[in-house]
């Protein structure tokens, strides 16, 4: 039985029960057949199919936005925002994925030879909690316009949300079995993977559950994309516009209550400069509004769970035990819930534990360097690789850093984020495989080739 949590209250929301063997066993059977004949609609008729999906999304916004809100705490601003987001993801691909998909004509000495992407089946998706709807329809838009077929493991905590996707797909008249949600226990994952009837499996979560999934579906033989975890560096480099980038500071990470993979973590900032960003900083995170997620004037919520709050709190004080500065925040907030101090430690060493650490939640750790080679060395200096922020008002020189660092992607003064448009992913332990964009549709398709002489 899954049990689902109000993260504002700790109070129980409601108790669901596990999807059945038998029932898992049936709706993968359904998917198949409705995935064979998807796969022969043209992509005109896919790209309908998302259209409506989009305007279900948008119209319906309010109820979806606030599930979000009871189970993992958004403040309902950003989860409203959220929902808009999936129905941008699903008209871009509506717009592009033949585009994307075009054959690829390449000469090779032959009479023709090309290139196509074809479908390749089910895709099992395992998703998490801290943005329930985005991440799945993140990924469901391009996988239903290149022809695919799509089974949902969500997070437990976000399982009505988990639920309410599959009826926003069913609502747009999406075929029956095309895309279904399972509420299964973890140890049920496995037979999933294992299952001939899954074709590719595709994971956002942390790294070490990435490992795991990684390891059956290497077992298996089926392809994976995993999208994991990031200790992202935000780096200001002497000359930087210094107000400016404190203040978007602070939206990179705290955003979500610091929740997301490609929060900023780690802020590395040229000494020359140093006093003034924190400054700024420090001032700027006193003015975030901690309250409750249904209040629009919130702008920190609580944390999705208990025990995740716990982990962050035993970070924040390791640190300050192995020498960091607390400037603001530092424990939990003085209310019902799981509500935790929107928290900055100065003077982060590389052996402490907020750098050598996720911190999934609203820490940020300053670290004071002399020079932008040091800036890039201790950016390096993790086992993660996702994304990175750089600030600098020389853009040349920008461009040359943004090359040396170890990321799937660099943004030059700007917050790091996703976009349907470019594609996104990670190297290192973050992961590998790439979503959104035409990389990410392609991810999941048959790479063809085809010759033909005569």
């Amino acid at each position: 039985m899954i049990i689902t949590v109000d993260p504002s209250t700790g109070r129980e929301i409601e108790q669901l029960n596990f999807h059945t063997d038998a029932f898992v066993d049936e709706r993968l059977t359904l998917g198949v057949k409705a995935q064979s004949l998807w796969r022969k609609n043209s992509l005109a008729e896919r790209a309908r199919l998302l259209v409506r999906i989009a305007e279900i999304l948008r119209s319906d916004a309010a109820r979806l936005a606030a599930l979000i809100t009871v189970e993992m705490g958004k403040p309902i601003s950003e989860a409203t925002a959220e929902i808009a987001k999936c129905a941008w993801n699903c008209e871009h691909y509506a717009e592009n994925a033949e585009k994307y998909l075009q054959p690829d004509y390449i000469e090779a000495g032959h009479r023709e030879s090309f290139v196509a992407y074809e479908p390749i089946g089910i895709v099992l998706a395992i998703m998490p909690w801290n943005y329930p709807f985005w991440q799945v329809f993140r990924f469901l838009a391009p996988a239903l316009a290149a022809g695919n077929g799509v089974v949902l493991k969500h997070a437990p905590n976000t399982s009505r949300c988990a639920l309410a996707a599959q009826e926003v797909f069913e609502m747009a008249g999406g075929m029956s079995g095309l895309f279904s949600t399972f509420l299964i226990d973890t140890p049920k994952v496995r037979e999933l993977i294992e299952d001939p009837r899954i074709a590719a499996i595709t994971l956002t979560g942390s790294t070490n559950v990435g490992s795991i999934v990684g390891a059956q579906a290497a077992g298996a033989l089926k392809k994976q994309v995993l999208e994991l975890g990031g200790s992202d560096p935000f780096i200001v480099l002497g000359g930087a516009d210094v107000q400016k980038a404190a203040k978007a500071a602070v939206r990179a990470r705290f955003s979500n209550a610091g929740q997301a993979c490609i929060n900023a973590k780690r802020f590395i900032v040229e000494e020359d400069v140093a006093n003034e960003f924190v400054e700024v900083f420090v001032d700027e995170v006193g003015k975030l509004v901690l309250g409750d997620p249904n209040d629009p004037e919130t702008t920190i919520g609580p944390m999705a769970r208990f025990d995740l709050r716990q982990t962050l709190h035993r970070q924040v004080l390791q640190s300050i035990d192995e020498g960091a500065v607390l400037k603001i925040g530092g424990g939990y907030a003085a209310r019902l819930g799981y509500y935790y101090e929107p928290t900055v430690l100065d003077d982060v060493k590389p052996h402490m534990t907020v750098f050598r650490e996720e911190t999934f939640g609203p820490v940020a750790a300053i670290i004071r360097v002399s020079d932008a080679e040091e800036a890039i060395e201790l950016a390096n200096a993790t086992e993660y690789g996702l994304g990175a922020s750089l600030w600098s008002t020389d853009l040349a020189r920008a461009r040359q850093l943004a090359l040396r660092i170890d990321a799937g992607a660099v943004f030059v003064n700007s917050v790091v984020g996703s976009d349907p448009r470019l594609p996104f992913g990670g190297v290192k332990r973050s992961g590998y495989g790439r979503e959104l964009g035409e990389h990410g549709i392609k991810e999941f398709t048959n790479a063809k080739t085809i010759v033909v002489n005569g």
